[in-house]
């Protein structure tokens, strides 16, 4: 009878000692960070920058796996439904958790439910830039114009339903202005056409203005912030120019499967904050347009919480329905 107690009490020990264990010989093989995007966007940047940090910190191979499709949904996908023990995580734009769920009709996950937020990376603030086309100097004599056109002048995006459409279609309702949505297949052709005058406004970050700003073809009329940029000192806020509620951003992140063990979503968290630290990482994301993202674990989950519950409004508002 003895001896059964003991082995129980042995056993018993074992398995609460188990997640500790698992936690700290993590991570004891190849771990597999999954992304959305092709190769050269900053959730590529920001999940090779994380792999290259785990691979040299730990001692184990960290691979990177581009699955684009769906705009990053079957990438999430595939993370959701991967075993939960911080083998097969994901490093994902903001997008595929709280645009996609209300822009798609077929969501294979419940961003919400079966994915677990883990640590902020980066985030790119937007700006709104107007080609140099147009008689228009800074954001009041561009809302003064399209107040005396409406429905004249156009904005770019990426796609119906994408965060530059949104973000161009919020800053137009919140402007008071109304202009006409183009759609294109990415905002690269969008961006063509913006420097050619094709079309008049778009919504980005720094990285996708810099060589028009250089070459004189357009004007960043505000940065969608609460503070000037310090790489944009001279361009206002939203604020500054009297719309303070319009703030957007794409933001890098990483997520696991719902139920991956506490210790080791702590260690996952202690390694992108390692990764942070890390000066060429640091230099890379500058240059990328990518702010820091310092948060902790329960931080960046109330974050996408609270996000995804915005964008929901941000998507009613445009009028974009389910494809």
């Amino acid at each position: 009878m003895i001896a059964r107690i003991i082995v129980s009490a042995l056993v018993g020990a074992a398995l609460l000692g188990a997640p500790a264990a698992k936690a700290q010989d993590y991570p004891s093989k190849p771990v597999r960070i999954v992304v959305g995007f092709a190769a050269g966007g900053i959730a590529d940047l920001g999940a090779r920058l994380l792999a290259d940090y785990i691979t040299r910190t730990t001692g184990q191979q960290a691979v990177v796996e581009n699955r684009s499709g769906a705009a990053g949904t079957l990438a999430a996908d595939t993370v959701a439904k991967a075993a939960p023990d911080g083998y097969t995580i994901g490093v994902v734009l903001n997008g595929q958790l709280v645009i996609n769920p209300f822009v798609q009709k077929q969501m294979p996950y419940d961003a919400l439910k079966d994915l677990l937020p883990v640590a902020g990376i980066g985030d790119a603030p937007q700006m709104i830039a107007m080609t140099a086309e147009l008689p228009a100097k800074d954001f009041k004599e561009f809302q003064a114009l399209a107040k005396a056109k409406p429905g004249v002048y156009t904005y770019g995006s990426a796609g119906v339903g994408s965060l530059p459409h949104l973000s161009a279609a919020e800053f137009t309702r919140q402007a008071g202005v109304q202009m006409i949505h183009v759609p294109y297949r990415g905002n690269a052709p969008a961006m063509t056409d913006l420097l050619a005058g094709r079309i008049h406004l778009i919504s980005a970050s720094i990285g996708t203005f810099r060589a028009g700003i250089a070459a004189g073809k357009l004007r960043i009329l505000l940065t969608a912030t609460k503070q000037r940029l310090p790489y944009s000192q001279d361009v206002p806020t939203s604020a500054e120019v009297g719309i303070p509620n319009y703030l957007m951003s794409v933001w890098v992140g990483m997520v696991a499967p719902a139920g991956t063990p506490q210790p080791v979503v702590q260690r996952l968290h202690a390694l992108v904050q390692g990764m942070q630290k890390h000066e060429p990482a640091q230099k890379a994301m500058a240059a990328a347009g990518l702010e820091l993202m310092t948060m902790s674990q329960p931080e960046f989950a109330s974050f996408v919480k609270a996000d995804h519950t915005r964008w929901e409004a941000i998507v009613k508002n445009a009028g974009v329905e389910k494809q």
